[in-house]
């Protein structure tokens, strides 16, 4: 009988030579829990973090980037971030759906390191021991949550369709420069700039592309922007238990392989965020006297966030240093200098992203600089003999290439950024109507997060209107009562 066994289904000798079967799981499941971080867990935690009114708005602008994202990954995006190179910034577009290539072993053909850019190899090509199809599967996932966390900067007042149109306009010209550039075989790659797993690639493209986006929608309606409490804070804290957790396969699954250095990036992100958590509190409690929810969530995410772009490459007691910072640095520009500063007031961030991914993910590369040791660079990064500061040597030169690489992936995403927006709103408002932002849900979906006005049925706007002495929709409102 065992010779009417599937080939797929035999062991060893059966198996391709290239395949690891351990590598393959554990990246299928980094893959997997890194999804779960976008569905549901970013879902529940915008649905949950914002007004009741945005409820479905917030979780669906979530829910939608992660289908459409899937499929301009399989379509073109894929290639353009992990395939053949085009230019030093760009791979080039193909679809990645012919089984041919998805069953052979995965390749990033343009990551050939040579030695100082002559023709003898530094370091050979990224050949990971498991198909393209699980390659394809992990970075379409991390590509996913990065445009969600985009998103954050944007709740509660952009237009839904033209959501819709920026989401494969951004992943395309924007996303897939950054992944190639760094991961990819780009010209950062070559170079030397260290990002483990997306402080760089995710999280400083994502909170400065959100807050740009965030200045060409404009703002919310003022009484969102006065007050904006969150509907409900326990799903906000499951939301981001999800994140936490999943935190594991984002950076655990770095290295593409269930290595040593897998395992150090998994222990050193839970100290740092643990870290980073337990600072914001500090603070929270020591300046507002009461320690926050919210701000434990966002001291959470501000070190996972940090610790994303060294997490393989840096030692247990930096871990909690760079925790000690990313607690303390984005706090202050949060809660202080955004409160001061005019120019950051004028822009309506809803989440305050720039200060939760763009200044800790600038904030994670360059103590990366700082802390990188040589010993844990050498068994990942392609250029060899790459190590932080404080281990000496060329240690200064690693604290340059990380500015560098912070400059072009936000000048990149400024600009990029700003031109999709650009050129959406010649065809589709950016933001929603003001007498519909006055509504939120009921007015954008025909659907309400909470049937709180009858069994199961949507109020009567007309009743609701005449009951609070507000005008109808059609007509801007001039006051709104809190539990909106």
């Amino acid at each position: 009988m065992a010779d009417f066994v599937p080939s797929a289904y035999r062991n060893s000798t059966s198996s391709p030579d290239w395949l690891n079967k351990g590598d393959n799981a554990w990246q299928m499941v980094s893959a997997t829990v890194v999804g779960l971080q976008s569905v549901p867990g970013m879902v529940i935690l915008y649905g949950s973090i914002v007004k009741k009114k945005w409820a479905i708005n917030s979780a669906f602008m979530a829910l939608y980037s992660f289908a459409a994202v899937w499929i301009c990954w399989v379509g073109w995006a894929y290639n353009m971030s992990f395939g053949e190179k085009l230019l030093p910034i760009w791979g080039k577009a193909k679809p990645a759906l012919g089984q041919s290539d998805l069953i052979a072993q995965s390749t990033l053909p343009a990551t050939t390191h040579y030695y100082k850019g002559g023709d003898v190899v530094e370091t050979a090509m990224v050949t990971p021991f498991f198909p393209l199809a699980t390659m394809v599967y992990f970075q379409c996932v991390f590509a996913a949550i990065t445009v969600i966390l985009l998103a954050g900067a944007l709740l509660g007042r952009m237009n839904i369709k033209a959501w819709m149109a920026f989401v494969p306009l951004w992943l395309t010209f924007s996303y897939t420069v950054g992944a190639f550039s760094l991961w990819g075989g780009g010209f950062l790659f070559h170079w030397g700039v260290i990002d483990f797993c997306g402080g760089y690639v995710i999280h400083v493209a994502s909170g400065v592309s959100g807050f740009t986006a965030a200045y060409w929608v404009g703002p919310r309606a003022q009484v969102d922007r006065n007050r904006f409490p969150p509907n409900n804070v326990l799903l906000v804290l499951a939301g981001a238990g999800l994140l936490w957790l999943g935190w594991s396969g984002f950076n655990g699954g770095g290295p593409y392989s269930a290595n040593v250095i897998s395992s150090m990036a998994v222990l050193n992100t839970h100290i740092c965020a643990s870290t980073s958590l337990l600072t914001w509190t500090t603070l929270d409690a020591i300046f507002f006297r009461k320690p926050s929810v919210i701000g434990a969530v966002q001291g959470m995410i501000t070190g996972l966030v940090c610790i994303t772009p060294g997490a393989g490459v840096v030692q247990g007691w930096a871990a909690i240093v760079m925790g000690v910072l990313a607690g303390s640095i984005p706090w202050y520009t949060m809660m202080v200098v955004h409160k001061k500063w005019s120019p950051l007031q004028k822009v309506d961030d809803t989440l305050g992203v720039i200060h939760t991914h763009a200044v800790a993910g600038v904030l994670g590369g360059i103590t990366t600089g700082l802390f990188a040791e040589p010993v844990l660079c050498n068994l990942f990064l392609p250029v060899t003999n790459s190590r932080g500061v404080i281990y000496g040597g060329v240690g200064w030169y690693q604290l340059i290439k990380q500015l560098v690489g912070a400059g072009f992936i936000i000048g990149w995403n400024v600009v990029v950024t700003s031109i999709i927006c650009i050129v959406i709103s010649l065809v589709i408002p950016l933001r929603i109507p003001d007498d519909e932002l006055m509504i939120g849900d009921d007015a954008v979906h025909g659907e309400e997060a909470y049937a709180l006005w009858g069994d199961g049925e949507l109020y009567d706007k007309t009743r609701h209107s005449d009951e609070y002495n507000m005008p109808q929709v059609g007509v801007l409102a001039t006051g709104v009562t809190q539990n909106m």
